[in-house]
Protein backbone atom coordinates (compact mmCIF):
# COMPACT_ATOMS: atom_id res chain seq x y z
CA UNK A 1 0.00 0.00 0.00
CA UNK A 2 0.75 3.88 0.01
CA UNK A 3 1.90 3.84 3.60
CA UNK A 4 -0.49 4.88 6.79
CA UNK A 5 -3.35 6.84 5.69
CA UNK A 6 -4.76 9.26 7.45
CA UNK A 7 -7.99 11.84 7.42
CA UNK A 8 -7.54 14.90 4.79
CA UNK A 9 -7.27 17.80 7.17
CA UNK A 10 -8.56 21.41 6.08
CA UNK A 11 -5.82 24.10 6.71
CA UNK A 12 -7.54 26.18 9.51
CA UNK A 13 -5.35 28.24 12.19
CA UNK A 14 -5.89 26.44 15.58
CA UNK A 15 -7.80 23.01 14.24
CA UNK A 16 -5.91 20.71 16.62
CA UNK A 17 -7.14 22.46 19.50
CA UNK A 18 -10.41 21.37 18.55
CA UNK A 19 -10.06 17.85 17.28
CA UNK A 20 -11.94 15.76 19.51
CA UNK A 21 -13.39 18.39 21.07
CA UNK A 22 -15.87 18.93 18.17
CA UNK A 23 -14.29 18.20 15.28
CA UNK A 24 -14.13 14.22 14.48
CA UNK A 25 -12.81 12.89 10.89
CA UNK A 26 -14.06 9.41 12.01
CA UNK A 27 -17.46 9.08 13.13
CA UNK A 28 -17.07 5.93 15.22
CA UNK A 29 -20.59 5.92 17.28
CA UNK A 30 -23.73 7.77 15.74
CA UNK A 31 -25.52 7.83 18.80
CA UNK A 32 -22.89 10.18 20.85
CA UNK A 33 -24.09 12.86 18.31
CA UNK A 34 -28.43 12.41 18.53
CA UNK A 35 -30.21 15.81 19.28
CA UNK A 36 -27.03 17.63 18.47
CA UNK A 37 -26.11 20.57 15.90
CA UNK A 38 -24.47 18.86 12.98
CA UNK A 39 -21.97 20.57 10.28
CA UNK A 40 -20.48 17.83 7.37
CA UNK A 41 -18.07 19.25 4.99
CA UNK A 42 -17.36 17.12 1.61
CA UNK A 43 -18.88 16.41 -1.31
CA UNK A 44 -18.40 12.52 -1.78
CA UNK A 45 -20.36 9.94 -0.59
CA UNK A 46 -19.35 9.51 3.13
CA UNK A 47 -20.17 12.91 3.16
CA UNK A 48 -23.60 12.57 1.69
CA UNK A 49 -24.58 9.52 3.31
CA UNK A 50 -23.56 10.50 6.96
CA UNK A 51 -26.18 14.13 6.36
CA UNK A 52 -28.43 11.71 5.15
CA UNK A 53 -28.03 9.28 8.22
CA UNK A 54 -27.62 12.62 10.73
CA UNK A 55 -31.04 14.13 9.38
CA UNK A 56 -33.06 11.50 11.07
CA UNK A 57 -31.51 11.86 14.33
CA UNK A 58 -29.51 15.07 14.88
CA UNK A 59 -30.88 18.74 15.98
CA UNK A 60 -29.95 20.25 13.10
CA UNK A 61 -28.14 18.79 10.28
CA UNK A 62 -26.02 21.42 7.82
CA UNK A 63 -23.86 20.26 4.91
CA UNK A 64 -21.00 22.30 3.47
CA UNK A 65 -19.38 22.30 -0.10
CA UNK A 66 -16.64 24.14 -1.68
CA UNK A 67 -18.46 23.30 -5.48
CA UNK A 68 -22.60 23.17 -6.49
CA UNK A 69 -22.23 19.35 -7.11
CA UNK A 70 -21.13 16.64 -5.93
CA UNK A 71 -19.24 13.74 -6.39
CA UNK A 72 -21.07 11.20 -4.39
CA UNK A 73 -23.90 8.59 -5.92
CA UNK A 74 -26.83 10.32 -8.13
CA UNK A 75 -29.05 8.78 -5.64
CA UNK A 76 -27.15 9.53 -2.91
CA UNK A 77 -27.42 13.66 -4.38
CA UNK A 78 -31.16 13.39 -4.88
CA UNK A 79 -31.89 12.38 -1.28
CA UNK A 80 -29.97 14.97 -0.52
CA UNK A 81 -32.06 17.63 -2.61
CA UNK A 82 -34.88 16.31 -1.05
CA UNK A 83 -34.18 16.61 2.28
CA UNK A 84 -33.16 20.40 1.73
CA UNK A 85 -36.30 20.99 0.29
CA UNK A 86 -38.27 19.38 3.47
CA UNK A 87 -36.11 21.48 5.85
CA UNK A 88 -34.24 18.43 7.25
CA UNK A 89 -30.67 19.20 5.53
CA UNK A 90 -29.80 23.17 5.87
CA UNK A 91 -27.49 22.84 2.37
CA UNK A 92 -24.43 25.78 2.20
CA UNK A 93 -22.77 24.86 -1.69
CA UNK A 94 -20.05 26.97 -3.15
CA UNK A 95 -18.67 27.48 0.01
CA UNK A 96 -16.36 26.28 2.82
CA UNK A 97 -15.22 26.50 6.26
CA UNK A 98 -12.63 29.04 7.04
CA UNK A 99 -12.27 29.21 11.04
CA UNK A 100 -13.40 27.13 13.96
CA UNK A 101 -14.31 28.94 17.64
CA UNK A 102 -14.88 28.46 21.10
CA UNK A 103 -13.29 28.17 24.61
CA UNK A 104 -12.66 24.90 25.92
CA UNK A 105 -14.76 22.74 23.06
CA UNK A 106 -16.25 23.78 19.44
CA UNK A 107 -19.19 26.11 19.78
CA UNK A 108 -18.77 27.96 16.16
CA UNK A 109 -17.07 27.77 12.89
CA UNK A 110 -17.41 30.87 10.00
CA UNK A 111 -18.56 29.59 6.75
CA UNK A 112 -16.93 31.70 3.79
CA UNK A 113 -18.86 31.14 0.30
CA UNK A 114 -16.87 32.13 -3.09
CA UNK A 115 -18.06 35.41 -3.52
CA UNK A 116 -15.89 36.16 0.13
CA UNK A 117 -19.50 36.42 2.29
CA UNK A 118 -18.81 35.11 5.59
CA UNK A 119 -21.34 33.06 8.03
CA UNK A 120 -21.28 32.27 11.60
CA UNK A 121 -23.14 28.89 12.58
CA UNK A 122 -23.31 27.80 16.33
CA UNK A 123 -22.74 24.17 16.17
CA UNK A 124 -21.86 21.03 18.69
CA UNK A 125 -19.72 18.54 16.13
CA UNK A 126 -17.94 19.14 12.72
CA UNK A 127 -16.75 16.54 10.67
CA UNK A 128 -14.55 17.29 7.96
CA UNK A 129 -14.97 14.29 5.44
CA UNK A 130 -12.47 14.84 3.06
CA UNK A 131 -11.17 11.52 2.03
CA UNK A 132 -8.05 10.35 3.07
CA UNK A 133 -4.11 10.56 2.31
CA UNK A 134 -1.03 8.47 2.37
CA UNK A 135 1.59 8.61 4.99
CA UNK A 136 4.97 6.90 5.06
CA UNK A 137 5.15 7.20 8.77
CA UNK A 138 8.26 6.05 10.22
CA UNK A 139 9.76 4.45 7.06
CA UNK A 140 10.92 8.24 6.18
CA UNK A 141 13.61 7.82 8.94
CA UNK A 142 14.85 4.03 7.99
CA UNK A 143 17.46 5.63 5.10
CA UNK A 144 15.42 4.28 2.27
CA UNK A 145 15.55 6.17 -0.69
CA UNK A 146 12.76 8.06 -1.63
CA UNK A 147 10.81 9.84 -4.31
CA UNK A 148 8.05 11.84 -4.29
CA UNK A 149 7.03 9.51 -1.04
CA UNK A 150 7.24 6.33 -3.19
CA UNK A 151 10.36 3.66 -2.06
CA UNK A 152 12.94 3.40 -5.43
CA UNK A 153 13.49 -0.18 -5.57
CA UNK A 154 15.41 -2.40 -7.63
CA UNK A 155 13.07 -4.32 -10.19
CA UNK A 156 14.89 -7.14 -10.36
CA UNK A 157 13.89 -8.42 -7.33
CA UNK A 158 12.26 -5.47 -5.74
CA UNK A 159 14.73 -4.75 -2.88
CA UNK A 160 15.62 -1.27 -1.66
CA UNK A 161 18.75 -0.12 -0.89
CA UNK A 162 18.92 -1.51 2.50
CA UNK A 163 20.06 -5.20 2.11
CA UNK A 164 16.72 -7.56 3.16
CA UNK A 165 14.05 -4.53 3.01
CA UNK A 166 12.37 -4.58 0.02
CA UNK A 167 9.10 -2.72 -1.11
CA UNK A 168 6.52 -4.26 -3.84
CA UNK A 169 2.76 -2.85 -4.97
CA UNK A 170 1.66 0.79 -4.49
CA UNK A 171 4.60 2.07 -2.09
CA UNK A 172 7.36 1.57 -4.36
CA UNK A 173 8.97 3.24 -7.92
CA UNK A 174 10.59 2.56 -10.65
CA UNK A 175 10.27 3.30 -14.21
CA UNK A 176 7.03 2.69 -15.98
CA UNK A 177 5.80 1.64 -12.83
CA UNK A 178 2.28 0.72 -12.42
CA UNK A 179 0.19 1.00 -9.71
CA UNK A 180 -2.39 -2.32 -10.36
CA UNK A 181 -2.89 -5.09 -8.34
CA UNK A 182 -1.31 -7.38 -11.00
CA UNK A 183 1.63 -5.74 -11.17
CA UNK A 184 1.71 -5.97 -6.99
CA UNK A 185 1.41 -9.85 -7.45
CA UNK A 186 4.35 -9.76 -10.29
CA UNK A 187 6.56 -7.81 -7.89
CA UNK A 188 5.65 -9.93 -4.81
CA UNK A 189 6.77 -13.12 -6.65
CA UNK A 190 9.81 -12.05 -7.58
CA UNK A 191 10.75 -10.67 -4.35
CA UNK A 192 9.21 -13.86 -2.30
CA UNK A 193 12.06 -15.87 -4.59
CA UNK A 194 15.13 -13.27 -3.65
CA UNK A 195 13.78 -13.25 0.23
CA UNK A 196 13.80 -16.83 0.42
CA UNK A 197 17.72 -16.75 -0.04
CA UNK A 198 18.05 -14.06 3.00
CA UNK A 199 15.34 -16.02 5.61
CA UNK A 200 16.91 -19.47 4.35
CA UNK A 201 19.98 -19.08 3.24
CA UNK A 202 21.35 -22.82 3.31
CA UNK A 203 18.16 -24.05 1.91
CA UNK A 204 17.04 -24.95 -2.30
CA UNK A 205 14.02 -22.60 -3.15
CA UNK A 206 11.67 -25.39 -4.40
CA UNK A 207 10.06 -23.38 -7.63
CA UNK A 208 6.47 -25.16 -8.47
CA UNK A 209 3.37 -24.62 -10.48
CA UNK A 210 -0.10 -25.08 -9.58
CA UNK A 211 -0.38 -27.95 -12.53
CA UNK A 212 2.24 -29.71 -11.13
CA UNK A 213 0.59 -29.63 -7.39
CA UNK A 214 -2.40 -31.79 -9.34
CA UNK A 215 -4.70 -28.77 -10.94
CA UNK A 216 -8.10 -28.65 -10.03
CA UNK A 217 -10.10 -31.69 -8.89
CA UNK A 218 -13.32 -32.97 -8.91
CA UNK A 219 -13.95 -32.90 -12.94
Amino acid sequence: GLGCFEPRKPKIENIQFFEGKGIEYVIKDPDLYKNKKIVISGGGDSALDWAIYFSKIAKETTLVHRRSSFRGHLDSVGIIEKLTKQGKINLITDAEVKEVQGKTCLENILIQDIKGKNKNLNTDFWFPLFGLVPKLGPIQNWGLTLEKNSIVVNTIDYSTNIKGIYAIGDVNTYPGKLKLILCGFHEASLMAQSAFKHVFPDEKASFKYTTVMGGIKGF
